[in-house]
This record gives structure tokens, C-alpha cells and sequence, in this order.
């Protein structure tokens, strides 16, 4: 596989990873879906933050970690930390998986639901240290960083897509715990499979 395959891939990967763990935005586009309310324009707004952050971890931590053998090797074993913690959280949830809930709302109008939007994708800490800290790190380390940022940008793009526009046909399969349950078993293949690459290369 070539170097810009392989970091385009390791992107798609890792963000997928990331962005398909149950939580609040996930539930609040899911549901905006469901209720047909200003769901693609929720959508465009969870993606466009996604690629922003993700676009500013990569090339600025990039930048930095090129300029520092110690930060270089820092970012590795950090970097493959995270992935064996976060393929074993999986593997955890795999073993007592949950399922996606959604919360009835009152009807609200644009302004409103995209200012919620904006709420649940920018004031969970957690978005900064998945997006800017985690896979800018990772991506930092690829061959090619600006294909893994690419992978990233797809994997998040799809993902909220799916959501917002198959919302209706997804939720009954989404409220199963056993889609968890394998989604997550996938999602720590895949962190395993990369932090092995991260070791590797």
C-alpha cells in the first residue's frame, strides 16, 4: 500500500473510531434526523467543525513535532497509548454494550437547534483532545499527513451524513445493543491494527 493510501486510510480509521462512540452530538444530530428539523444543516455544522479541528491538529502539531526529535517520539508512544486505551474502552463497551437514545424536543427554529449544535460540538472538552491533541498527534506521524487529515475530513463527513439523512431508517438498528456491540468490536481492530503500525514504522 502506498504512503498516501496508508496515512488516507489510517485517517479514516481512527476518526471513525472516534466519532462513532455513543455521545451527545451523536444523539442530537440522530435526532434532528428523526424529527426531519434543520438536520442537514446540523450535519454541515458537526462536519465543518470536525475538519476545522482536525485540520488544525494535524498541520500545526505536524509543524511543531518536525522541528522536535523529542516531541517526534512523544507523539509516537502517545499517540499508540491512546489507541491501546481507546481499542480496550471497545472492547469494554463491546462486552456491555448500550444503546443510542434519543430525547423528545419541543420544535425549535434553526437559529436555536444550530446554537445547540454549535453547544454540544464545541463546549465537550473532549472534542479538542480527540480532534486537535489525539489525531492531529497521529496524523503528525504519517507518511503523509495531509492524506490523513483527508481520511479524517471522509470519515467524519460520512459518518454525519449517514446519520442525518438515514436517520429514520437507522434508528431501529441503532437502539440494538448487538450494533454496538460489533461496531465497537470493529472499532478496536482497528485502533490495535494501527497502534501496531505506529510501533512499526
Amino acid at each position: 500500500m502506498s504512503p498516501v493510501l496508508q496515512s488516507y486510510v489510517n485517517g479514516l480509521a481512527i476518526a471513525a473510531g472516534l466519532i462513532m462512540a455513543i455521545g451527545a452530538q451523536n444523539a442530537f444530530v440522530l435526532a434532528q434526523s428523526l424529527r426531519r428539523e434543520h438536520h442537514l444543516p446540523v450535519a454541515a455544522l458537526c462536519i465543518v467543525c470536525d475538519i476545522l479541528l482536525v485540520c488544525a491538529g494535524v498541520f500545526g502539531l505536524a509543524a511543531l513535532i518536525a522541528q522536535s526529535t523529542l516531541l517526534e517520539n512523544l507523539a509516537r508512544w502517545g499517540g499508540t497509548a491512546f489507541l491501546l486505551w481507546y481499542g480496550t474502552l471497545a472492547l469494554r463497551r463491546a462486552l456491555r454494550p448500550s444503546a443510542l437514545q434519543q430525547q423528545e424536543v419541543a420544535p425549535r427554529s434553526r437559529r436555536a437547534v444550530l446554537l445547540a449544535a454549535l453547544a454540544v460540538t464545541l463546549l465537550n472538552p473532549h472534542v479538542y483532545l480527540d480532534t486537535v491533541v489525539l489525531i492531529g498527534s497521529l496524523g503528525a506521524q504519517q507518511p503523509e499527513p495531509g492524506a490523513f487529515a483527508l481520511g479524517a475530513a471522509c470519515a467524519s463527513t460520512l459518518w454525519f451524513l449517514t446519520l442525518s439523512l438515514g436517520g429514520a431508517w437507522l434508528a431501529p438498528w441503532l437502539a440494538k445493543p448487538l450494533t454496538w456491540r460489533l461496531l465497537d468490536l470493529g472499532v478496536a481492530t482497528m485502533m490495535y491494527a494501527i497502534a501496531y503500525q505506529l510501533i512499526t514504522q
